[in-house]
C-alpha cells in the first residue's frame, strides 16, 4: 500500500498533468517558464522526486507537443529548453531513449532547415543534438544516419550568429571523433563549408579539419581545391587556419 504522503504526491502530479493537457498556448508557456526556473540542472533522481516517479509522463507530453508544433514556432525555444533539462539530467540516459523513440533527432535536424524559424531556436536544437551525441557512439551514428552532417554543415555555413556557428562546429567536431563509421562523412561535410560566404564559418571548418587531419593522416585530394579557394580570402584569420 502507498502511504498518505505518496498518495498526495501522485494526486499533485495528476493535477499538474491535467492542467497541462487542458491548457492553451499562453498557459503552457507559463508552465514551461516555471518548469525551467525550478528544474534547470536537476539530476534524474531529482526530477523523478519532483514528479513522483512520473517525470516521463511530462516528457512525453513535451515531445508530443514538439512533434505537433515545431513547424509553427509555438513556444519552441521554451519547449526545447524544457526537453533539454531531461536530456542533460545526470543518470538520465532513459530520457534520451524516450526522446529518440518519438523521432526526436529527425525533428531537431528538420528545425535546422526551416528558414522561417528563429536562429535562437535552431541553436537550442543544436544544443540538444550535442547532448544526444555526448551519450556515445551509437547516438552519434543515429544523428549521422538522419543526414545530420549535411544539416549541420548547411547551418554552419548560413548562420548569422557567431555563437550558433560555434555550437555547430562543436557538434561537428564531436561527430568526427569516436565515430569511425561516419568520420569521412563529417570530413566531407566540413570541406563543403569552405566555399561559403561566411569567413567565420570557413575559419571554424578549417580549425576542425586540421584537428581531424592529424587523426586521418594524408589529406584527401578532394580537400585541395577548396583549400586553394580560401587561400585567396581577404580575411587573415581564414588564411591563418
Amino acid at each position: 500500500m502507498t502511504s498518505v504522503k505518496e498518495q498526495e504526491a501522485i494526486r499533485k502530479l495528476m493535477v499538474f498533468l491535467q492542467e497541462w493537457d487542458s491548457a492553451h498556448k499562453v498557459a503552457r508557456s507559463r508552465i514551461l517558464d516555471n518548469f525551467i526556473k525550478s528544474n534547470n540542472g536537476k539530476t534524474e533522481p531529482e526530477l523523478e522526486l519532483e514528479f513522483s516517479q512520473g517525470a516521463s509522463l511530462f516528457l512525453a507530453r513535451l515531445t508530443a507537443w514538439l512533434r505537433m508544433t515545431y513547424m509553427y514556432s509555438t513556444c519552441l525555444n521554451k519547449l526545447l529548453k524544457s526537453i533539454g533539462i531531461f536530456l542533460s539530467a545526470a543518470s538520465g540516459r532513459r530520457y534520451i531513449t524516450e526522446f529518440l523513440e518519438i523521432g526526436g533527432v529527425l525533428i531537431l535536424l528538420e528545425i535546422l532547415g526551416l528558414n522561417h524559424l528563429k536562429e535562437e531556436d535552431k541553436r537550442e536544437s543544436v544544443k540538444l543534438l550535442q547532448l544526444i551525441a555526448d551519450a556515445g557512439r551509437k547516438y552519434k551514428e543515429l544523428i549521422c544516419e538522419g543526414y545530420g552532417v549535411r544539416s549541420l554543415a548547411e547551418f554552419l555555413a548560413t548562420s548569422s550568429s557567431a555563437e550558433a556557428q560555434e555550437d555547430a562546429q562543436a557538434l561537428m567536431d564531436s561527430l568526427g571523433h569516436g565515430n569511425p563509421k561516419y568520420q569521412n562523412q563529417v570530413y566531407k561535410g566540413l570541406v563543403a563549408v569552405l566555399p561559403c560566404a561566411s569567413p567565420r564559418a570557413q575559419q571554424l571548418a578549417l580549425q576542425t579539419l586540421r584537428v581531424m587531419q592529424d587523426a586521418l593522416g594524408e589529406a584527401p585530394s578532394a580537400l585541395v581545391e577548396p583549400v586553394l579557394g580560401v587561400l585567396g580570402s581577404p580575411h587573415l584569420e581564414v588564411q591563418y587556419e
